[in-house]
Order: C-alpha cells, then sequence, then structure tokens
C-alpha cells in the first residue's frame, strides 16, 4: 500500500512552524544572492563564469524538485526538509571556502540540489490543509519567501565588507549557514510529519512516471505550461531590469534593491491577505490568469511610462507594485490548482514538476532575455514579457475548466 495523508495536525500550528522555517530559511538565502556577483570577482572570475553559477544553482533545482518531492511522498516531509536544509548549510559553508570560481560553481550546483524543497514544503501545506483553504494557506508560504527576500538582502548588505576582500563576503555567508541551522533545528523539534511512510514492499514508480502522469491529467499538464511560459516572462524581465533602469533612468543597485523592496513587500501583503480570499470568492484559475494579466499590463506600462515621460523615475516602484500583486496571485493558486488535482500520494511529484517548469524557465529566461537586451533592443525583454502573459492566462482559464469537469465527474462517482 502506498504512503497516505496522516489525520492532519492542528493545521494552524504546523503552518506556523513551517512559515518560520521557509522564512529563516529564505533570509539565508537572501543573504548570499545579492553578494554573489562581488563575490565572484574577489575570485578573479569574468561576469560570463560569475553568470555560470547563477545558472549552475537553478539547474541543481530543476534535477531536484521532482526527485525531492516524489521521495517526500514515500518517506514523509519531514526527513526531505532536513536533509534538504541541511545540504544548504553544508553548501553556504563551503562556499565561504572556495579557492576558485569553478569550485564555486560546482558548490552552487550542489546547493541547488539540496535547495530543491519547496514542492515538499508545499506538499507539508496541501496535507493538512482542507482543498478549499489551500490556495490561501499556499500563499502564507509565498508570503515568508517574500519576506525572506526583504530581509535577506539587507542583512547581507550590513554584514558585507568588500574593502576586506573575500573575507568580507564570508561573514555574511556565514550567517546563511547558521541560519538554515536554525531552520533545520527547528523542523526536527517543532514539525509534526504529516504523512506515514510508504510500504517498503510496494512497487516504486518509474523515475520518469511522474512526468507521465502529469502529461496525461488535463489540469496539471495545463498548469506546468502556465508556469513555464509566465515564469520565462518573468525570469527575463527580473534579470535585466536593473540594465533597462540604468539605461533610461541612470539607476544604480542602491535603487533597484529598493524597489524590489516595494515588490517583496507588496507581495507578502496580497500572498499573506488577499490570495486565499480571491480565490475562494473566484476559483484559482480565473484569479491566477487575472494574476498574470496584471503582471504583464505592468511591463507594458512600465515601456510607455519611460517614453511619455522619461524623467519621471518615480513611477517606476509604483507601476512596479501594482506588477507585484499579479505576481503574489500566480503561485500559490499554480500549487493549489495542482494540489487538488491529483491523489495525495502524487502531490509532492507534481508540486516537484512544477517547481522544475520553473527551473527550466529560470534557467533559459535571463539568457534569451539578456541576448534580445543587448541585440534588439532595451525594451523588448518586458514587451515579450508581457506578450507571454496572454497565453499563460488563456491557458490557466482552461486548467481551470478541465478542474472544473474533474470535480463534476467525481461527484455522481462519489454518490454511488
Amino acid at each position: 500500500m502506498t504512503s497516505a495523508a496522516l489525520p492532519p495536525p492542528p493545521s494552524r500550528s504546523a503552518l506556523f512552524v513551517l512559515f518560520g522555517v521557509v522564512f529563516i530559511n529564505l533570509v539565508g538565502f537572501g543573504i548570499v544572492i545579492p553578494l554573489l556577483p562581488f563575490y565572484g570577482q574577489s575570485l578573479d572570475a569574468p561576469t560570463w563564469q560569475v553568470t555560470i553559477m547563477f545558472s549552475a544553482y537553478s539547474l541543481g533545482q530543476f534535477v531536484a524538485e521532482p526527485f525531492w518531492g516524489r521521495l517526500s511522498d514515500r518517506i514523509g516531509r519531514k526527513p526531505v526538509l532536513l536533509i534538504t536544509i541541511l545540504a544548504n548549510a553544508a553548501g553556504y559553508l563551503a562556499l565561504a571556502f572556495v579557492p576558485n570560481i569553478w569550485l564555486a560553481i560546482a558548490v552552487r550546483l550542489f546547493t541547488g540540489f539540496g535547495a530543491g524543497n519547496v514542492s515538499t514544503a508545499q506538499g507539508y501545506v496541501a496535507d493538512v490543509t482542507p482543498p478549499e483553504l489551500r490556495a490561501g494557506r499556499m500563499g502564507l508560504i509565498g508570503a515568508a519567501f517574500g519576506l525572506g527576500f526583504i530581509f535577506g538582502p539587507a542583512i547581507g548588505g550590513l554584514l558585507t565588507h568588500p574593502e576586506l576582500g573575500k573575507l568580507g563576503y564570508q561573514l555574511p555567508i556565514f550567517t546563511a549557514s547558521g541560519l538554515c541551522l536554525m531552520a533545520a533545528i527547528g523542523v526536527a523539534v517543532l514539525l509534526k510529519e504529516s504523512r506515514v511512510k510508504a510500504d517498503p514492499a510496494a512497487p516504486r514508480p518509474p523515475f520518469l512516471g511522474g512526468v507521465h502522469d502529469a502529461v496525461a491529467n488535463p489540469v496539471v499538464s495545463r498548469v506546468l505550461l502556465v508556469t513555464l511560459i509566465y515564469m520565462g516572462g518573468f525570469s527575463g524581465w527580473e534579470s535585466t531590469f536593473g540594465f533597462w533602469t540604468e539605461a533610461r533612468y541612470g539607476w544604480t543597485a542602491r535603487e533597484v534593491g529598493l524597489c524590489f523592496v516595494v515588490v517583496g513587500i507588496v507581495s507578502v501583503a496580497c500572498q499573506g491577505f488577499l490570495a486565499g480570499r480571491l480565490a475562494r470568492r473566484f476559483g484559482e484559475s480565473r484569479v491566477l490568469a487575472f494574476g498574470c494579466l496584471t503582471f504583464g499590463t505592468s511591463l507594458i506600462a512600465q515601456v510607455f511610462a519611460s517614453r511619455l515621460w522619461p524623467d519621471a523615475d518615480w513611477m517606476v516602484p509604483a507601476i512596479m507594485a501594482v506588477g507585484a500583486s499579479g505576481m503574489a496571485m500566480t503561485m500559490p493558486n499554480l500549487s493549489a490548482l495542482i494540489s487538488r488535482s491529483v491523489d495525495p500520494d502524487r502531490q509532492g511529484a507534481m508540486l516537484g514538476l512544477n517547481m522544475a517548469s520553473s527551473s527550466i524557465a529560470r534557467i533559459f529566461g535571463p539568457i534569451i532575455a539578456g541576448a534580445i537586451f543587448s541585440q534588439i533592443g532595451h525594451d523588448w525583454p518586458l514587451i515579450i514579457g508581457a506578450a507571454m502573459t496572454i497565453p499563460a492566462a488563456v491557458m490557466a482559464i482552461n486548467a481551470g475548466r478541465a478542474f472544473r469537469k474533474r470535480l463534476a465527474a467525481a461527484v455522481p462517482a462519489t454518490g454511488q
């Protein structure tokens, strides 16, 4: 017999612990990410090698998310969370002592593999949350991510001392490793397991069986396409935004960083307080489509504003705040649709494939957007990113229709 969900532990207390764990983990991640380019320079690495270091992390996540998701379905969420968080702690610690950029790239690949636990955290939420409340609870986990990205870079900036050379970047990296250890202790001591272990004698699904199941599921297959298309446009914008604002308004890293703080604050507020309420009122797929189109509209607004009012750089944070509200409507509803469309024994695997789809977009989106920015024009990554939200929204609506058909077909079967 395959693994089954345990009777849900007290969902509020479990989610409170998981929120804290995710927040601490993401603060550590947020500390390291902004200083990586400068840390790479301290290793005498050219820019192209530093960008490989970023892609290595996403590649590790791409491979890891389906693996950890499937494993958590079999052995439980808690041990997988422990293993991956400890791997993050080890990865950060190793990064502090690498002697050259190629070892740094290898360490980031390993850390990305250990960081592929987002689907496991989402699976835990799905285990302990009634279906109708999952979009809201997924939004709370998304809010923890947002808060981590707000506080992490701020802490990293305070602890970084470039005048000390490589040593000046090691203190924030040590801090990130220590925070991961704190998160691991929190999981070990405070988090209750939400699933039982699978029967060891039960046949194991083939490694690519999850892909076959996802393609065969009319809801999951469409949601994976939404993630791939939307995140491709999003990651392209994210990676070129700093260059775009420098070209249009002469901004520096300080102004760009403050803008991303605005994005984090709006995203946290919307995911924590609006995503679940809107999903219960209008349905996950409609809110997902609205979020995609809202984000796309904000990209077009940025382009028009920069051309009509070239000196009004104060409009950038305001427009980004609107875009951030759209971003906040996407990921929680993507996860909720998947978790409501598969059996409990497959939630981790399917959520892992969704994160793998996101990782593919994050590997190739920035590379393609960078080439477009350099070769075609500064505005084109934003314009193309906005255009990509249209098919993503259409696919989201189609996923909603498929979900409602499955739901309607299940009702008579239940009544028989």
